[in-house]
């Protein structure tokens, strides 16, 4: 049976990519549509007070199903994940991107000053066209980006956990991507994005990436039911966890006697990339 998660069809309806794979009533051909917003919400059902599944970074393409009263059904490009989009955070694409956001966050500028207003706080991982350059400014629809706190697409960070330990701090946000807030699978996500590495959205689908393992090193995987985590080193982990509503650095060994004890059980797998 297909994950529902990354199928895109519902109640009938099916992508007609999925024809002869998937049963439906009708296949349809999808519409392709891009983020136009800093981050966007990824929903269960088409309400703002729905469960956020994932999110959307701006530049992100969205493949687009079926629309009505304003909410996109679809799946996001990058990752597979299927939900609901409010159709306002969605634009026609525009020029293939060719950068990406480098640094944790980054403010887009309306001109080519630090003294100009912003145009929005735009997160590591989001993707943007670069046009004309400016002194140390780079001009992208969105606005102006100052040009250190980018990279081009296929230039990937070399340590995917150096990457992770940015975050140290950020608030812990079900469903979050985004540098101001997101969840354990979240943070493996955007850190194995960010060194040219694809990643699958949920802890149970990260799990099956890599290879199982024994003694722990930098890098390595840890899972539970439902949680990821990162190793730092042989003893010490890095994860979003809603213990310390945030991104923290902690023991290993303290990780595990504090999720059994709250009745989250021991580790199911241990997985090295």
């Amino acid at each position: 049976m297909p994950d529902p998660r990354l199928t895109l069809a519902r109640d009938g309806i099916a992508a007609r990519s999925l024809e002869g794979i998937v049963p439906a009533d009708r296949y349809i051909d999808t519409t392709m549509r891009q983020t136009v917003l800093p981050t966007a919400a990824l929903r269960r059902a088409p309400s703002a007070g729905a469960e956020q599944l994932d999110q959307l970074l701006f530049g992100e393409l969205f493949e687009v199903l079926d629309e009505a009263d304003g909410w996109a059904f679809g799946q996001a490009v990058r990752d597979r994940y299927v939900g609901y989009v409010e159709a306002g955070a969605l634009g026609s694409p525009s020029a293939p991107s060719t950068h990406r956001v480098r640094a944790l966050r980054t403010y887009a500028f309306s001109a080519p000053s630090i003294k100009a207003p912003t145009a929005g706080l735009y997160s590591m991982n989001a993707v943007i066209a670069a046009g004309e350059q400016e002194g140390r400014f780079v001009k992208t629809v969105a606005g102006w980006f100052v040009q250190e706190h980018l990279a081009p697409i296929d230039q990937a960070e070399p340590d995917y956990v150096a990457v992770a330990e940015q975050f140290v701090g950020t608030p812990y946000q079900w469903g979050g991507r985004e540098s101001l807030g997101l969840d354990c699978s979240g943070l493996v996500q955007q850190a194995l994005y960010a060194s040219g590495r694809a990643c699958p959205r949920d802890s149970d689908q990260q799990a099956a990436m890599g290879a199982p393992i024994e003694a722990l090193r930098r890098g390595d995987l840890v899972f539970w039911r439902g949680h990821v985590a990162v190793m730092i080193n042989e003893a010490d982990i890095i994860h979003a966890n809603s213990w310390h509503m945030a991104v923290a650095i902690e023991p290993l060994a303290e990780a595990v006697a504090r999720i059994k004890r709250l009745g989250g059980g021991e580790p199911t797998g241990f997985r090295r990339l």
